[in-house]
């Protein structure tokens, strides 16, 4: 039976004006099904060994349940959500026998074989889902300057500039349980493409400028530009970038 759709994948990650690297990237084959892929953000804070340790702990979560997930008898949504409670917990322990505070965002889809996808994020790493050039749908932050968005305070641009925007709510490795938030997606579909990234890449694109660009462009093109037009528009005060960038196009079409 010829597949539905052909999987263009990339990841993209540099430490941009930054003295040290705390954002990771991660885009897994599942070890026994075909079809089935795991994409995870994650972008760490908390001093220079806290805020790396925290996303290191992430992925070495999400890689070790991974392994063991069955797509076809297991539910997706508790895997994510698995991801998000065993790696905060890890990293609230660290924290006890720390003198850091390790925390950590994650933005985390899992893509199973017939097309269902599921995502999770916790923080303010985004995952943006976008048909062709149009936006369908992106996670909203756990962020103070979201809270202000959400009251009708501020506009999404007013935002995008906010000297604010950098305080998160929620995420992992806090005294509270972190905020989790779960979205499933029926069936992707061909001309359709997921995108998850930390907000060194999101902060400087509006959502059309995204769109546009993971449109025209190969996952691997796309990565590479985001990265770069980000880091030009920083102007040398960049923080981390990280992306995971997925494309599904028709079987005829290939590149």
């Amino acid at each position: 039976m010829q597949p539905a759709y052909r999987i263009h994948a990339s990841t993209g990650i540099h430490k941009g004006d930054r003295e040290y690297q705390q954002d990771q990237v991660v885009l897994l084959s599942h070890p026994r099904v075909k079809g089935c892929l795991l994409g995870v953000v994650a972008d760490g804070m908390g001093g220079r060994s806290g805020g790396r340790a925290a996303s290191d702990q992430v992925m070495l979560t999400a890689g070790q349940l991974f392994e063991r997930f069955d797509p076809s008898a297991d539910d997706a949504q508790a895997f994510l959500q698995a991801i998000v409670e065993d790696a905060h917990m890890v990293i609230r322990l660290t924290a006890i026998s720390a003198e850091q505070e390790p925390h950590s965002t994650i933005a985390a889809f899992v893509l199973l074989p017939q097309g269902r996808c599921h995502w999770v994020h916790s923080g303010d790493s985004r995952i943006y889902l976008f048909r062709q050039a149009s936006l369908v749908r992106r996670t909203r932050d756990h962020s103070y300057v979201q809270s202000l968005v959400d009251k009708g305070q501020l506009t999404e641009t007013q935002a995008q500039n906010h000297p604010q925007s950098n305080i998160l709510l929620g995420c992992l490795g806090m005294e509270q349980s972190p905020p989790c938030e779960h979205h499933v997606i029926d069936k992707l579909v061909p001309d359709s493409t997921l995108m998850a990234c930390s907000d060194g890449i999101w902060h400087y694109f509006t959502d059309d400028e995204l769109g546009l660009v993971l449109n025209a462009l190969t996952p691997r093109e796309a990565t590479e530009f985001l990265i770069n037009k980000a880091r030009e528009r920083a102007g040398g005060h960049g923080d981390n970038l990280s992306l995971v960038v997925l494309k599904l196009e028709s079987p005829a079409s290939d590149s």
